[in-house]
């Protein structure tokens, strides 16, 4: 008896099931038809069919089976754009983030920095605390008026400006025939890309250096400006003695060796030649 009775509310809720997926299917295939039959060449979904598809789609499992309009996918990204756009909403809502600050604070940070022109946005920052005015110093860095600085001079425009003056230095080894490694110094001329002086040694050191700069320029005639790079051996003695001899340093920027191109022009023709001897 128990077992007919279950069976009997089973076959009901069958019923009932089909019967409602297939109202369901109905509902959806006279909403496109009624898409399909509006005047224009081609269908335009409004947001209200939008809508219905995205219920639809919570629903009823089956609801794939049925679409012809557009893709299932569509109405995934739908239903994607619209959960994004729902949070979007939600997040704005009493204007979150950074409190906004006052127009007064931010002319305050101009006129301080325009009438000390050598305060920067650490100290402008550490006055604003002083007066009890609390806010970061990124936000007075980002307030501070820009200044704009004269254009400076490429490094071509420096060569070309200033070749009669220029000298450049460096350093480059040459391995000897007893497996022994030889430093060679280099100074070499701009104006007509001449070697100054050049000497060898197997222990470059800032002293050495130094008195190879005395030597290059013993005749009296010094250069304006030296091009060097980094090298560890231009140290304390050797820009001492620059600084006697009146000769201020050019530094290149690090790992740019184009910026000394003469030399290593000089460099690569020397170290050919003295392999072809080999």
């Amino acid at each position: 008896m128990m077992l007919t009775i279950l069976r009997l509310l089973s076959l009901i809720l069958t019923a009932l099931k089909l019967r409602s997926e297939l109202a369901l299917e109905n509902l959806a295939l006279r909403q496109q038809l009624a898409i399909l039959n509006r005047r224009y060449r081609r269908p335009r979904l409004r947001r209200s069919d939008r809508v219905f598809w995205l219920l639809l789609s919570r629903c009823w499992s089956h609801w794939k089976e049925t679409l012809v309009i557009v893709k299932p996918e569509t109405v995934v990204r739908w239903h994607r754009k619209r959960f994004a756009l729902y949070w979007t909403r939600l997040s704005r809502k009493g204007r979150p983030g950074r409190p906004a600050k006052d127009h007064e604070i931010r002319e305050l940070i101009r006129k301080m920095a325009n009438s000390n022109v050598l305060w920067g946005a650490p100290r402008v920052h550490g006055e604003l605390l002083k007066l009890g005015i609390d806010i970061s110093e990124r936000t007075v860095s980002r307030w501070m008026p820009r200044r704009r600085k004269p254009p400076s001079q490429t490094w071509r425009a420096f060569l070309d400006n200033h070749v009669g003056e220029l000298v450049s230095i460096d350093f480059f080894t040459v391995p000897t025939a007893t497996f022994r490694v030889l430093f060679v110094l280099i100074v070499l001329a701009h104006d007509r890309r001449r070697i100054v002086h050049f000497n060898v040694t197997e222990h470059p050191t800032a002293e050495w250096a130094s008195q190879q700069m005395v030597e290059a320029f013993c005749d009296g005639k010094v250069p304006r400006f030296m091009i060097r790079d980094r090298d560890g051996v231009y140290g304390l003695t050797f820009r001492e003695r620059l600084k006697g001899l009146d000769i201020q340093e050019v530094v290149i920027a690090p790992h740019s060796p184009w910026q000394t191109p003469y030399v290593r022009c000089e460099y690569k023709s020397s170290h050919d030649h003295s392999g072809s001897q080999y």
